[in-house]
């Protein structure tokens, strides 16, 4: 995540914590310039005996890790889990934008919240109200430059890293070339699908939102039964096909950070066209997707926080994966099959207690991609670890390989 547990490290380091940097490759090396560093040359199963021993010589009390799901990252969290260190784990936040998620062992589906909606009532009613929040800046050209550079110097210095492996299923250059693709027909692309979202304006016409998620994302391989988006979509439409309205659509919106490698479009066309739901089916590669959440009837989704966006506005969420947001008069617990003939909306008493526990819990306010964000993050980070630690120790960084 750029130069983030670098600028962590440093507060910490002020604070009086003993601060270690464990370096996969290249680009961890590039965003880490302090002191303490190490490099991990070996192989997957040296992996746990080199950290055991920099936990145990070092007396690492707290690792700090961002996404809980890559391999070594795994293998660390059993490692610490049997040695009684503490586990940090940084995913993007549950909610977003300006939310980042920093929550004790595990995040996602391996988040320790419970999944019963009168738990997070009795424990919102010891909670003061939720504090006024504040809009966070945040740069894709940053995103895409750090991006870029992290890769380059990962790819630079391969030779002293010989057993790192990329977690993502594509190259880099193959990678880079594909979003070069993707960005130059950007504009036709946006003007496509302002149409289309102009015609649903038009017509008011009623539509439930369908938004894919990265295809390489570890929340669809480890937090669902899917393998990939492509089976997600394939059962979605199915069930759109066979259960829906005659007069509902399914509006599908692609990814953000979708790199292009999938032709997402084309394959939702064509599975359309073979389900006979070709005129029920509308595609966008672009557009304000809160905007969207707000006219839709309905969000299908895997486990996206788009999901949370949805709720947050009323608007009924059926969940198909595993999610921290899936629980009981949240979500729509009933069958997709029936879900889109009667979509029910959030119970607001209970998801205005499940958000102030969360924002509690496993919210930070701030970003990683603008400095305003960064301060924010890191600010609100020391305070959450110095809430639960008594006195300052020895702390330890994972890399931070994003997995999208």
């Amino acid at each position: 995540m750029g130069p983030f547990f670098q600028r962590i490290g440093t507060a910490l380091r002020e604070n009086g914590y003993g601060v270690w940097k464990i370096n996969f490759n290249g680009g961890d090396c590039l965003f880490w310039r302090l002191p303490n560093a190490m490099s991990f040359t070996g192989t997957d199963d040296e992996w746990p005996l080199f950290l055991r021993e920099k936990i145990e010589s070092l007396g690492i009390t707290d690792i700090m890790l961002f996404g809980d799901c890559r391999p070594r990252h795994r293998q660390a969290i059993a490692l610490c889990k049997k040695l009684g260190t503490r586990i940090y784990v940084f995913e993007e936040g549950y909610i977003r934008p300006d939310w980042v998620t920093l929550e004790m062992d595990g995040v996602n589906g391996h988040s320790t919240l419970p999944r019963n909606s009168a738990w997070y009532v009795e424990q919102a009613r010891l909670l003061p109200p939720l504090a006024p929040h504040q809009t966070v800046s945040s740069s894709f050209p940053r995103r895409a430059l750090e991006a870029v550079a992290y890769n380059a110097a990962d790819i630079l210095t391969r030779r002293h890293f010989p057993y790192w492996q990329d977690y993502r299923p594509w190259g880099a250059w193959y990678e880079g070339v594909s979003w070069l693709r993707r960005l130059a027909r950007k504009k036709t692309a946006r003007a496509e699908s302002q149409k289309v979202l102009d015609w649903f304006a038009t017509g008011k016409l009623p539509y439930v939102l369908f938004p894919l998620q990265l295809d390489a994302d570890s929340q669809i391989h480890l937090h669902s039964n899917f393998n990939g988006m492509t089976p997600a979509i394939a059962m979605v439409m199915q069930s759109f096909a066979l259960h829906a309205p005659a007069d509902l659509y399914l509006l599908v919106k692609e990814h953000p950070l979708d790199n292009g490698v999938k032709d997402w479009k084309a394959m939702i066309t064509r599975i359309a066209t073979h389900l006979g739901i070709a005129q029920r089916v509308r595609y966008v590669e672009y557009g304000e997707i809160s905007h969207m959440v707000r006219d839709a009837r309905g969000v299908v989704t895997v486990n996206s926080t788009t999901g949370t966006l949805a709720l947050a506005q009323n608007v009924p969420v059926k969940v198909l994966g595993r999610a921290v947001y899936n629980i009981d008069h949240v979500t729509d617990q009933q069958p997709l099959d029936d879900f889109w003939a009667n979509p029910t909306p959030p119970d607001p008493d209970t998801l205005h207690a499940f958000m102030k526990v969360l924002i509690d819990r496993c919210l930070i306010e701030g970003g990683f991609f603008s400095e305003e964000g960064l301060s924010t993050l890191v600010a609100g980070t020391l305070r959450r670890v110095s809430s639960v630690r008594s006195e300052p120790d020895n702390v330890v960084f994972l890399p931070s390989h994003l997995d999208n």
